[in-house]
């Protein structure tokens, strides 16, 4: 939505500036409007800032805000050249400018909504450290079928098998997993399966797998 509301604002400032040309507006006009904006959409951004980086609708929700801010600060710069040197084409101008730097704020937020429809790893988590936090634990000598991917824009979910050949206190452990899984890499739902030999053929095991 932001893209095409940029998107948008770009075209409006094309056909603006071409129409700006030799014109003069209102300078103090155009400050005075934007002023309020700059108050209005500041306050909110501030409100949107703390979470910004757990959840992604908070973070669309900021960098719109953000947007909107930064719009209505260009508006007064461009108000303010308006009003001391009567150069009407800056208005547009300055929108087409903002319009390149809203497409370039919203890109990683594009690509993260993106990796999230495809469940794909979120990108605070590091897979790797995860497993070699898995392959760690207790009697545990192999790793396999780990999954993490994201529930919603604030939980991510795993699982994995663990093999663990020589003990059977296994609800200690998976709870111990649980919380560092939770506590140290943000992953908030566990599912992981105990398994006492190797990782299990299913063409072999007629779809059975260990428990």
């Amino acid at each position: 939505m932001i893209f095409v509301v940029s998107g948008i604002a770009l075209a409006i400032g094309l056909t603006t500036l071409n129409a700006a040309i030799g014109q003069v507006a209102s300078g103090t006009a155009v400050m005075a409007a934007a002023a309020i904006g700059v108050l209005v959409n500041g306050a909110t951004t501030l409100l949107f800032l703390r979470g910004r980086e757990h959840d992604l609708n908070v973070r669309g929700a900021f960098v719109h805000m953000a947007a909107d801010t930064a719009v209505s600060v260009g508006v007064i710069a461009a108000g303010a050249v308006i009003y001391f040197t009567g150069w009407a084409w800056v208005d547009p101008a300055v929108s087409l400018a903002i319009a390149g730097i809203i497409f370039a704020s919203t890109w990683n937020l594009l690509r993260r909504s993106t990796a999230m429809a495809l469940d794909a790893v979120p990108s605070h988590i590091d897979l790797d450290a995860v497993e070699r936090y898995l392959q760690s634990l207790p009697g545990v000598t192999a790793v396999h079928d780990l999954h993490v991917w994201p529930l919603s824009t604030s939980q991510t979910a795993l699982t994995a098998h663990l093999v663990r050949p020589s003990s059977t206190d296994d609800d200690a452990l998976l709870a111990e997993a649980a919380e560092t899984l939770r506590d140290r890499f943000s992953i908030d739902h566990t599912t992981i399966q105990m398994e006492r030999g190797g990782p299990v053929d299913l063409d072999e095991n007629d779809g059975e797998t260990a428990s």
